[in-house]
C-alpha cells in the first residue's frame, strides 16, 4: 500500500467518524428538543419519553432543515403554548450546543 492509499483511507476514516458523530449529536438534540417541548405542554415521566422519541424519528424520517422546528411549533400550538418559531429555532440552537457538550464528554 503506498502513502497515498495510507492518506485516503486516513481521510476516508475521518469522513466516516465525523458523520457519525454528527448524527449521534442531532438525534441528542432532537431528544433534548422533544423532552424541552414536552415539559411545555405538560408533560412527564413516560409521556415526555414517548415524544421526544417521536421526534427523533420525525427528523430520521422527513427530510429538510426545518422539519424538527416546524414539529415541535405545530404541537406547541396545538396544546395552546403561546411560542413563536424564532424562539423554538434559538431553543433548539442551545440544545445543539449542549448536544456537542454532551456526545463528546462520553
Amino acid at each position: 500500500m503506498t502513502t497515498f492509499d495510507d492518506r485516503e483511507k486516513a481521510f476516508e476514516n475521518k469522513f466516516q467518524h465525523d458523520e457519525d458523530l454528527l448524527f449521534r449529536i442531532r438525534m441528542r438534540r432532537d431528544k433534548l428538543a422533544g423532552l424541552w417541548a414536552a415539559g411545555l405542554m405538560g408533560l412527564g415521566g413516560a409521556e415526555a419519553e414517548a415524544y421526544a422519541r417521536q421526534i427523533v424519528e420525525v427528523d430520521i424520517g422527513t427530510p429538510g432543515p426545518h422539519d424538527i422546528r416546524d414539529r415541535l411549533a405545530a404541537d406547541l400550538h396545538a396544546r395552546g403554548v403561546d411560542i413563536s418559531d424564532h424562539r423554538v429555532e434559538r431553543e433548539m440552537g442551545h440544545l445543539l450546543d449542549l448536544a456537542r457538550q454532551q456526545v463528546n464528554a462520553e
